[in-house]
């Protein structure tokens, strides 16, 4: 029998972490520790930032995995429901992004109790009163048991919103809260309680004598939109992790994942106070190079050598360039795109050729077919903060990939109507500095430097105004019909404006939305709170309930067909003019007579509330999710 060929072994495994666990290739070795690993294992850093599939579940799948000396790892990956929850979650008193910060601490506290629970009797052979108290909190709350992160969250948020049970920790909520508290100083009350109680049981345990426990977060990217509530929901995050290594002290280690376009979108009070913990995930051709190699060796055989894998297993060179150069300079540096483009040279040679080993022909089919998915790929990875990004490229297809700006100028010019047309709400961005911001933003295009094309990554300095020069990346070009820096055909404007209509390719910042359309999208999120604070109102009479979710009703159907009619419109005007009509509603509810105990006075200052931001919105600008107020 014909000896196997290590080209039939070799495999560089999957592009999502949790399948190259499942796998197996990600724990035989096929994991590369890197700075941002080293930096979440010792805690040195708390937030691990970086690309969609720069390896951050890695890091995760990895520490839930290896020896590292902690006591206990929980890992928190919102599902839809749970990122619903937590993206509505309002209380009354508080700015949006405090109140979330207190469902992320609610979130935190709970899985401390719980591990301190079961680790109390594991590991130190005996249950304190500090931890019984915590066990008797976690039945009493319905939170002992496992279940859906997101059903464990709505739980704990209409604990938060009403009165959670704090007996166990000899606190009787009547009495606790004697004098009048809004509901964000009542939640923030009761969830103290809970904190302290879990810190105390960290203490008379002696856990400080082991490894902390380690709470990471991922995937917010799962549960994530560029809008308002969205950003809150992650500064919510932010908040809640600072406060909790307060509170827990070396007992707990908080590890948060995040997407950096989403972190990078993100403009708040408190965000100077995050820097000191910040990592930023960067990818070398080099160590992705020790990445194919590690990733080599754990499918083909720990004795499989570098001079193997790129002169016996690959072809030496591929268009007169070094191989391994060729391709990884043909990837945005991250793992997953190098990790494709490895399968997909290694699939081309042995599944579709039957060959025993790697040619140029094969790399530069494989290439063709990798430059295609990552067009496509790049449009899906921004297409929530960037919904218009497929229908730039059409600007740079079938053209040279050296672009000047001046040229950039023409072709933006015969296309802009058309984006225009089709992004009314994205009009602001769809400008030719604004293109080209984002463009170089998200790793298409590179800015000529000098002797040198420098890409987003590269340089923390944005592209300036001077710079008259762009490169398409080369990750890109194959799928463009761009692989030769100059085209001298003449570019036909009106058929690349038909194209951008069409979005048809063969094949990091925020964007700006128009300003009308995001004071219309204000004023639907206030009619969304009031009406969440009426649902709220249990004791509200019915009628009361029926007139004011009708007169809000009427509020958010007239916003709603404004935003779509397509002419123009006052949209200052229309929020002042519906500010001053919450405040007359708002004065008619409290003069009604009804009591605070009924529910009205909660609407009717949520109804202010609501009428004094809308004030602030149309007399302010827009950048941050608009909640924050420096919790």
């Amino acid at each position: 029998m014909a000896e196997r060929s290590a080209l039939a072994d070799l495999h560089f495994g999957r592009e999502d972490a949790e399948r190259d666990v499942t796998d197996g290739l990600l724990l035989r070795g096929g994991f590369l520790s890197t700075a941002a690993y080293r930096a979440a294992v010792t805690g040195r850093k708390m937030l691990i930032i970086g690309r969609k599939g720069s390896g951050k579940s890695a890091i995760c799948m990895q520490l839930m995995a290896d020896g590292v000396p902690h006591e206990g790892k929980i890992l928190v990956t919102p599902d839809e429901a749970a990122g619903e929850e937590i993206r509505r979650f309002e209380l009354q008193g508080l700015p949006g992004d405090s109140a979330r910060a207190l469902i992320w601490r609610y979130v935190f506290a709970v899985h401390a109790a719980r591990h301190l629970v079961t680790h109390a009797k594991a590991a130190h052979g005996r249950k304190p009163g500090s931890v019984k108290a915590l066990e008797r909190f976690l039945k009493q709350n319905e939170q002992l048991t496992g279940g859906r992160l997101g059903d464990r969250l709505a739980q704990g948020a209409r604990a938060l919103q009403t009165s959670m049970s704090l007996e166990a920790f000899g606190v009787k909520a009547s009495l606790d809260m004697a004098q009048p508290l809004s509901e964000g100083a009542r939640a923030a009350r009761q969830l103290e309680v809970v904190e302290q109680g879990a810190a105390r049981a960290f203490v008379e345990l002696g856990c400080e004598s082991h490894g902390p426990l380690l709470l990471m977060v991922d995937q917010l990217e799962q549960v994530w939109s560029a809008e308002p509530d969205s950003n809150s929901m992650v500064i919510g995050l932010l908040l809640a992790a600072k406060y909790a290594a307060g509170v827990y002290g070396r007992n707990v280690r908080l590890s948060l994942f995040l997407r950096s376009d989403i972190y990078d979108s993100l403009s708040f009070g408190e965000g100077d106070k995050f820097h000191g913990d910040e990592l930023r995930i960067a990818w070398t051709e080099q160590t992705l190079r020790d990445l194919a190699l590690a990733r080599a060796r754990a499918s083909a055989g720990a004795e499989l050598t570098a001079r193997q894998l790129w002169r016996e297993i690959f072809p030496e060179r591929v268009r007169g360039e070094e191989t391994a150069q060729y391709l990884f300079s043909r990837c945005l540096p991250r793992p997953r795109d190098a990790i494709q483009f490895l399968n997909l040279c290694q699939e081309t040679a042995w599944l579709v050729h039957a060959r025993d080993r790697i040619t140029e022909a094969d790399v530069l089919q494989a290439g063709r077919q990798f430059s295609a998915w990552k067009l496509k790929d790049l449009s899906l990875e921004y297409l929530v903060a960037h919904p218009f990004l497929k229908h730039l490229f059409p600007l740079f297809q079938n053209t040279g990939y050296v672009v000047t700006r001046s040229a950039l100028s023409s072709r933006f010019d015969a296309a802009a109507e058309t984006l225009h047309r089709l992004f009314p709400a994205y009009a602001d961005a769809l400008t030719l500095s604004g293109v080209i911001d984002v463009l170089y933003g998200v790793g298409f295009l590179g800015v000529r430097r000098g002797n040198d094309v420098v890409f987003a990554g590269d340089d923390d300095l944005p592209v300036q105004p001077h710079e008259p020069e762009f490169h398409v990346h080369p990750c890109f070009r194959e799928a463009l019909g761009a692989t030769s820096a100059i085209d001298l055909r003449r570019y036909e404007p009106l058929l690349a404006s038909h194209r951008i209509a069409q979005g048809n390719v063969r094949s990091a910042g925020t964007t700006a939305f128009n300003r009308d359309h995001r004071l219309l999208r204000e004023l639907t999120r206030s009619c969304h709170s009031i009406l969440s604070q009426v649902g709220r109102a249990v004791d509200l009479a019915p009628d009361a309930r029926d007139e004011i979710t009708q007169q809000i009703g009427r509020v958010l159907d007239d916003a709603q067909g404004l935003s779509t009619s397509g002419g123009p419109f006052d949209a200052d005007g229309h929020l002042l003019s519906t500010a001053h009509y919450f405040t007359a509603l708002a004065a008619q509810l409290l003069a009604s007579g009804l009591d605070d105990a009924s529910g009205t006075g909660g609407v009717a200052h949520r109804i202010e509330e609501e009428a004094r931001r809308l004030r602030r919105v149309a007399g302010g600008s827009f950048g941050s999710s608009g909640n924050s107020l420096g919790y």
